[in-house]
């Protein structure tokens, strides 16, 4: 292969895999949703350039294979006689598949051994692995019950070796099986609620979700498993204030386009309807519908104390420096997203699938109102930092009605069981910072006046993507969690519009 043609490989890769992991050797290198890279070719050769704040690399790629999902390859580091592998994962995990097997029946079996012991007037009942795709149950979780009489507790577990999303996603399969344990034991037994058993060290996202249930309908308890010291001990749910969270302030969007003004003109000179987002004082971000392609940032000047402005350009986790030598090749770019990124552009090309969130987000952003009318169109923040336990940082979409009662949006372009948890996560924490004042403190809703109101959550999907277990899931919510699904057309690219909604009922009064 040129080197041409390497780099083309390798850029048609990873231009859809922006979670990708990069192994060298077996071992992790580089995760690509908190990495870079950049892919040159000429003189003869092609080199890949990964960097993240832990380390650097460059290797010179000499070949490229891909196959399920894995893009090895071939590559020569500096310094180094031999040739080496790397190998591109779509898939975090990616232990070998007898591998993940054999951890989760050792767990298993652990997790029996420790039921027996914490629970000894119980009985373990039904503990399992197995697959059940009809209602949504993967091998990850090991699922059982925990039987005293007539009275049962329905139970999930998932050892230490799983990712983090699969552990932050335990509750919602959780509640699932909680569900559907109540359906097979109906008029036999009564499965009063709920048991998590987590690894030591992962409990924060659980723990912030258990407290915002509904503890009406069941009783849900969490529990951290040290697998090594072979023990379990119960995490305290009941607060619902302890939300480790923090805002960040709102950036002066006049000042910041201000200091880069000659970036912003030079982008919008190349593609007139961008997106410019202000990310902070030292950062903006340049999309069309939703797909960044190029970022203005303040950076080190070289020889120098000083910090001078900079453009990089790229899709996903890739970023070059904009300079006269790589010039054309950014206008290519530009050029290929504004033939391609359109509602009736070829719907196979790799920028055209790209970042479907990010693209209904800018279509929910240039007008809130679409979805409801009570938003108000002129005040809305998208990708709203509020740093927290779980992974996502960002609030998809933060609004206010006319009435000035705060909104949470929460956005999905495709079927995602998770929709309503991952809501739950931003509502609280949109809560928890706006009964301290602080979106008003920190620059957010300028001259407003907000209700003292706890925020409505607003769940927005295709109407034929919406997953069958949504409305499960909802249920289990705290009464006080004012929420609204919005099933939206299918062709939402061409025509944003509002096909259903349903709505949790808000809380009855209480008697006097």
């Amino acid at each position: 292969m040129t080197p041409e043609s390497l780099a083309r490989a390798l850029e048609e890769f990873l231009c859809e895999q922006s979670d990708a992991v990069v192994l060298e050797d077996g071992e992790q290198l580089f995760d690509l949703a908190h990495a870079r890279y950049s892919i040159t070719s000429g003189q003869g050769k092609c080199l890949l350039h990964l960097w993240s704040e832990e380390r650097n690399a460059v290797r010179r790629v000499l070949d490229v294979e891909s196959a399920s999902g894995v893009l090895r390859v071939s590559v020569q580091a500096f310094g180094k006689a031999r040739p080496g592998k790397l190998e591109i994962c779509r898939q975090r995990d990616h232990r070998p598949p007898a591998a993940k097997k054999a951890a989760r029946a050792a767990f298993q079996r652990l997790l029996r051994r420790l039921l027996e012991r914490r629970f000894p007037d119980c009985k373990v009942d039904r503990l399992t692995t197995a697959a059940d795709l009809e209602h949504s149950f993967g091998p990850i979780y090991t699922r059982g019950l925990l039987r005293r009489g007539r009275s049962a507790f329905a139970l999930l577990g998932v050892n230490a070796q799983e990712s983090q999303a699969s552990i932050d996603a335990a509750l919602t399969f959780g509640i699932l099986w909680l569900e559907h344990c109540r359906q097979r034991a109906a008029g036999r037994a009564v499965v009063e609620g709920l048991k998590l058993f987590l690894p030591a060290g992962t409990t924060d996202v659980a723990r912030e979700r258990m407290a915002h249930l509904d503890r009406r309908l069941a009783k849900f308890e969490l529990y951290r498993v040290p697998e090594r010291e072979e023990d379990i001990e119960e995490v305290d749910t009941s607060d619902r204030g302890n939300i480790a969270t923090r805002l960040v302030r709102c950036p002066d969007v006049a000042a910041a386009r201000q200091r880069f003004q000659d970036a912003v003109e030079r982008v919008l000179a190349l593609a007139p309807e961008a997106e410019v987002a202000v990310l902070s004082a030292a950062h903006i971000a340049f999309r069309l519908h939703g797909l960044e392609f190029a970022r203005a940032r303040l950076a080190d000047a070289p020889d120098s104390f000083r910090r001078a402005g900079e453009l990089v350009f790229g899709v996903g986790a890739e970023e070059n420096v904009l300079d006269e030598s790589n010039a054309q090749e950014f206008q290519a770019l530009v050029e290929s997203l504004a033939t391609v990124r359109r509602s009736d552009g070829p719907r196979r090309h790799p920028l055209w699938r790209m970042r479907p969130e990010r693209w209904l987000e800018s279509l929910v952003v240039s007008d809130v109102s679409r979805l409801d009318a009570s938003l108000d169109a002129a005040c809305v923040y998208s990708q709203v930092p509020a740093f927290a336990a779980s992974d996502r940082a960002m609030i998809d979409v933060l609004g206010v009605t006319r009435a000035g009662r705060l909104a949470v949006l929460e956005l999905k372009a495709g079927e995602d069981i998770h929709l309503p948890l991952q809501g739950l996560d931003y509502w609280a924490r949109v809560c928890w910072h706006h009964q301290r004042g602080e979106f008003q403190k920190f620059g957010y809703f300028p001259g407003r006046e907000l209700t003292p109101q706890p925020p409505l959550l607003l769940l927005v999907a295709p109407a034929l993507r919406v997953h069958p277990a949504t409305d499960t899931l909802l249920r289990y919510l705290a009464p006080e969690i004012d929420c609204t699904l919005l099933g939206i057309d299918e062709r939402w690219r061409e025509n944003l519009r509002v096909i259903f909604r349903k709505r949790r009922a808000p809380p009855a009064a209480s008697g006097g």
